[in-house]
């Protein structure tokens, strides 16, 4: 394991390894412990009671935290015509189809973070099933990234939405904003999401669902909440 350098270990001294904190006392401990030079995100990371082989068992959805992220990010739709237009009318970064496939294809262009398409080009857009794939970017109707209403899904993704997926060791990672937002700001993207998990819970689902639940700044160590106490 890699030597954490004297700030992160002065970190840990404010911090109880074995507390679990209200979700206002682990936001005051994560944002003292961001000591980092620059602006800090802080992450949200929820152990979840499920078994994530099984389908009915899948966590997945969107939640449009109330403050945004803080990062700008940069769309690409697939549309043609009229949605094309609209998309644009809408502050897309890119629009297009045939031209943005092929320099994804032979230019190994990833300048978007998020890809947008309407389900008539869904058939085109498959062609790049296997680099979108991977990276999480192929667009998908559970997260709103295939839909015909584009100027619904970019104000949703310009004004802060993101996705939460619980990955095969059961955990679920979101962005909730970065330290500079402060604390009110923070815990109101956090109860958003939370609320968004918890109403997520699959029936299949047995025993305890949220199993831990742990926040954390881009250096800084992580700060356990009361799984019993998650909103406040």
């Amino acid at each position: 394991m890699a030597k954490r350098g004297k700030g992160y270990q002065e970190s840990l001294k404010l911090i109880d390894k074995d507390a679990l904190y209200t979700p206002s006392e682990a936001m005051d401990l994560v944002l003292k412990t961001a000591k980092a030079k620059f602006d800090e995100t802080v992450e949200l990371s929820v152990r979840l009671g499920v078994d994530p082989r099984h389908a009915d068992q899948q966590v997945r959805g969107t939640v449009v935290l109330p403050n945004g992220t803080g990062k700008t990010v940069r769309a690409l739709v697939f549309a043609k015509g009229d949605k094309a237009k609209e998309a644009e009318a809408a502050g897309a970064d890119y629009v297009g189809a045939e031209e943005y496939i092929e320099k994804i294809q032979k230019e190994n262009w990833f300048e978007f973070d998020v890809v947008v398409a309407t389900p008539d080009m869904m058939g085109l857009v498959g062609r790049l099933g296997r680099v979108l794939g991977p990276k999480g970017l192929m667009p998908n109707p559970k997260s709103g990234t295939v839909t015909f209403d584009v100027t619904k899904a970019i104000s949703e993704i310009k004004a802060g939405k993101v996705e939460y997926r619980v990955d095969k060791t059961a955990i679920v990672h979101v962005p909730i904003g970065k330290k500079s937002f402060g604390n009110e700001k923070l815990a109101q993207n956090y109860v958003a999401l939370m609320e968004a998990l918890i109403k997520a819970k699959p029936a299949a689902a047995k025993g305890q669902y949220l199993k831990s639940v742990s926040l954390s700044s881009t250096m800084g160590p992580g700060v356990k909440i009361n799984p019993a106490k998650v909103v406040e």
